[in-house]
């Protein structure tokens, strides 16, 4: 009986601590799970958005800029293209012209002239703004260069024979070299050119002069520039009486100097290669090279501006205004270079024609020649650039030539 009393309590106790146990037992509650589930997947889904925030910053921040900067371009060409419509078709009939004839005489923009004028009215309005035709030969007897250097003594000159000349005009600035001795300008090239695929390019002005430790120059006849190339020269080069380059097209005005130091300008447009090549061995052509003298309404370039001391016939505004380069030679055999400014340099337009004739003149030019303008216009003397590309990239150079005229140190 008492064992009976024992094992009752004995399976009491053990009853005691399931029913004890399962009390203790934690109790799931199946609503709060799924809450909990719901709230880990939300923070979850936060902390994706989150990351997905972070992550497309950068990239709407470049988005952002972007369409800055597509608003700001699409404003200013809106800007430009009514200004010069303003221009084009405003009341100012001198304004409208001057900005054609300035245009026509650039390499890259010619195009928008077309977009504001017919054919037929750009050749109207060159017709009205040109320079008269002259095909008058130099005359080598108005030259007498003297057969001592009488400029040793003049205190203008440096030791090189060369005296430089500040100028300012109504719309340009501009540089002038005197040089006493003409038989001291010569021609620097690239020789041997590139070929189309532009295996090589041209040099700046700064390397040219370098390459035969020359004192100044100043760069020279037309070429293909397109992307600031350089690599090949137009027309004809001519150089210490070799002829490097001969291609003669429609309106090439050589200008050069013969072996006799005299400065001459001659039409070579309508020749072929072999009678250039009988023109320079004639005339006996030292070192030259050509540029453009005509007006088609596609091109409005010219070269001559005084022959044998008449300066050239204009009407109008004759040309355009634009950075400039020119060689001249005076009666006593000095040779007059300038290069002016333009197209917006220090708010400057440019020359026109006739401010290049009355420099000329002034200075005593009795033959003086245009060269190749624009972007290429560049002087360099005693070592640094007196004038550089008036385009902004190449701002405290020049651009890539084939050809620069040069001046030679005075020997010891």
């Amino acid at each position: 009986m008492k064992d009976d009393i024992e094992l009752l309590d004995v399976n009491m106790d053990e009853e005691d601590r399931r029913k004890s146990s399962a009390k203790k037992k934690p109790v799931i509650n199946k609503n709060n799970a799924s809450a909990d589930n719901k709230a880990d997947k939300k923070v979850r889904r936060n902390n994706v958005k989150k990351r997905t925030k972070k992550e497309n910053k950068p990239l709407k921040i470049c988005l952002r800029v972007c369409l800055c900067i597509l608003t700001f371009v699409a404003v200013t060409f809106a800007g430009a293209y009514f200004t010069l419509w303003t221009i084009c078709h405003g009341p100012s009939k001198a304004a409208r012209d001057l900005f054609v004839s300035t245009i026509l005489e650039t390499g890259q923009m010619k195009f928008l002239a077309s977009w504001y004028f017919s054919e037929d009215e750009i050749l109207a309005i060159t017709d009205r703004n040109g320079m008269g035709k002259t095909e008058e030969d130099v005359n080598p007897d108005l030259i007498e260069i003297p057969t001592v250097d009488e400029n040793n003594g003049n205190q203008e000159f440096d030791i090189d024979g060369i005296e430089l000349v500040e100028i300012s005009g109504r719309s340009f600035f501009a540089k002038l070299l005197i040089i006493n001795d003409p038989s001291r300008v010569k021609l620097s090239t690239i020789y041997p050119w590139s070929d189309f695929n532009k295996s090589k390019y041209g040099e700046t002005l700064e390397q040219l002069v370098q390459r035969g430790d020359y004192a100044a120059g100043i760069n020279g006849g037309e070429y293909y520039s397109e992307g600031n190339w350089g690599g090949i020269p137009k027309g004809l080069v001519v150089c210490d009486g070799v002829i490097q380059y001969n291609a003669p097209q429609a309106g090439d005005v050589m200008v050069g100097f013969t072996q006799s130091n005299i400065l001459m300008i001659a039409d070579i447009g309508n020749m072929s290669a072999e009678q250039a090549e009988q023109f320079v061995a004639d005339n006996q052509i030292r070192d030259a090279v050509s540029f453009k003298d005509i007006d088609d309404g596609d091109n409005n370039h010219f070269t001559k501006l005084i022959i044998n001391g008449t300066s050239r016939e204009i009407s109008g505004s004759g040309s355009g205004a634009n950075p400039r380069t020119v060689i001249g030679q005076r009666a006593d055999g000095a040779v007059l270079m300038l290069v002016t400014d333009g197209r917006g340099a220090a708010g400057h337009l440019g020359a026109t024609a006739q401010d290049l004739i009355s420099i000329m003149q002034e200075y005593g030019a009795v033959n003086a020649a245009n060269l190749d303008g624009g972007s290429s216009s560049a002087m360099y003397y005693n070592g640094t650039y007196e004038m550089t590309s008036v385009t902004l990239y190449y701002s405290t150079s020049s651009w890539r030539l084939p050809t620069a005229f040069v001046v030679e140190k005075r020997g010891e």
